[in-house]
């Protein structure tokens, strides 16, 4: 695996990439969160088999905070961001995997990046405005998603609640690192429904769109998001793992990366 930084017109943006040479697949994190997050797949097979790159949003991980925190510090000024990094890396086709807030910054680039030749998401319903309240379950750890100020108690709770097991003090350090502004700032926006409809826009996908995701998922209500209409849902339904929770791809990896292998196969048939 391979670090560098790159500088974007958000920031300094941190990049892992792994050291496959096949398709790029980018995979974006979630909320307080860094790529980081993606070692099962940087470091595995996955990583040996295709280009993953794993960027830290704004605001997060190695990455600089936001320069301008209004513009970048939501799921369509993040979706900007990312498809940004492609240009910078000269990447015009990618398999796009989002996790959580990631997945839902891959429904924002459907729309800015035409290269894009599938998106898997996992932890994310595509939610209309006057959806979110049946898209995710209520909860301490789902108010914490938009709270600016992290006592050491929020750090420990978002970091379990969010990655599950195993689990190890570097999640601490990544929830304590993030921008405080990042949450605040994007759960405002969303709230406000400034992004796109995100429901119309995975109905009129052309794309294919796979959904994975835990059983036992904390913050998605899952029967929402078998009922919710894709335009092209990769393998005719959603797929649920058992025996993982929220992040899945690091809980079960071997069960996930093989969703995430027969995806890749079929997006660059």
């Amino acid at each position: 695996m391979k670090s560098h930084e790159i500088e974007t017109s958000h920031g300094r943006i941190a990049i892992r990439e792994s050291r496959g040479n096949g398709t790029p697949l980018l995979m974006i994190h979630g909320n307080s969160s860094a790529g980081a997050i993606f070692a099962p797949q940087l470091e595995g097979e996955i990583g040996r088999n295709w280009r993953v790159i794993a960027p830290d949003l704004p605001g997060h991980g190695q990455s600089g905070d936001a320069l301008d925190p209004d513009r970048s510090y939501s799921m369509e000024g993040y979706a900007d961001a990312m498809t940004e990094v492609l240009a910078k890396l000269g990447i015009s086709d990618t398999v796009v995997f989002g996790w959580s807030l990631g997945g839902h910054i891959g429904i924002e680039m459907i729309s800015r990046f035409p290269g894009m030749r599938g998106l898997m998401i996992t932890g994310t319903p595509p939610v209309a405005r006057e959806e979110v309240g049946q898209g995710f379950k209520s909860g301490p750890d789902m108010a914490l998603a938009g709270q600016e100020v992290f006592s050491d108690r929020n750090v420990e709770s978002y970091a379990r609640s969010t990655c599950g097991e195993p689990f190890e003090d570097q999640l601490l350090e990544i929830v304590a690192r993030t921008d405080g502004r990042a949450r605040r700032i994007m759960f405002e926006k969303f709230a406000a429904g400034t992004g796109g409809n995100q429901r119309d826009i995975v109905a009129e996908a052309r794309l294919p769109i796979a959904v994975v995701n835990g059983r036992d998922e904390p913050f998605v209500e899952l029967d929402f998001v078998s009922k919710v209409r894709f335009g092209n849902l990769w393998e005719g339904k959603t797929h649920v793992i058992d025996g993982a929770g929220h992040a899945p791809f690091r809980e079960t990896p071997a069960v996930f990366d093989d969703y995430l292998r027969r995806f890749m196969r079929d997006c660059t048939a």
